[in-house]
């Protein structure tokens, strides 16, 4: 009578196609631009995983491309002479490479996290025994348990049941059979 009530729909992520898609059309954008549109990669991604990291890195780089706009646009001419114009392009041409490496493994590693539950899919070695990882790089091991057994085994009546029907059989079987090997009744 009293449940957990209802569940909430799992929203399921997008294909795989459509994310190497989006992720393709990103970073082009921001590679065609020669780095100017470096943060609408980030905007994206803190639009997708609503992590406050991802807003405060997006703000920052918002702010590293107009510094480096500012610092290139006041260079006299149209070509680059002065340390203030080439450290404006060396911000951003550093910006987009650090920004899509940091772009690309946060996409893959959100939509990996909400497709498998955070837990990425590993082949199962030992079925039904506890699995002890180790590693240097992890503080914590948490040790696997067995699953569940699904199907309860069938109570002890039902096994006696069965028992008692197919000796019932058995026994009609050889009554049937018994009448001198003719085998069937009312035939040939």
């Amino acid at each position: 009578m009293h449940g957990h009530g209802y569940t909430q729909p799992v929203k399921q992520p997008p294909s795989p196609g459509y994310l190497v898609s989006m992720r393709v059309l990103f970073v082009t954008l921001s590679v065609l631009t020669c780095g100017f549109l470096t943060w609408v990669m980030l905007l994206r991604l803190a639009v997708v995983t609503r992590r406050s990291v991802d807003w405060g890195l997006f703000v920052a780089v918002l702010a590293v491309d107009i510094l480096s706009i500012v610092l290139i646009g006041t260079e006299p001419g149209e070509e680059i002479h002065t340390p203030g114009g080439y450290t404006g392009l060396a911000l951003l041409l550093i910006t987009l490479v650090a920004v899509i490496a940091y772009y690309i493994a946060a996409d893959v590693r959100h939509f990996q996290q909400q497709r498998y539950g955070g837990y990425a899919p590993t082949p199962t070695p030992g079925y039904g025994y506890p699995q002890q990882t180790s590693s240097p790089f992890t503080a914590t091991t948490v040790p696997q348990t067995a699953p569940p057994q699904t199907t309860p085994p069938p109570p002890p009546a039902r096994i006696d049941q069965v028992r008692a029907e197919l000796d019932e059989l058995s026994d009609y079987l050889r009554r049937h059979d018994g009448n001198g090997g003719a085998g069937h009744q009312g035939g040939t």
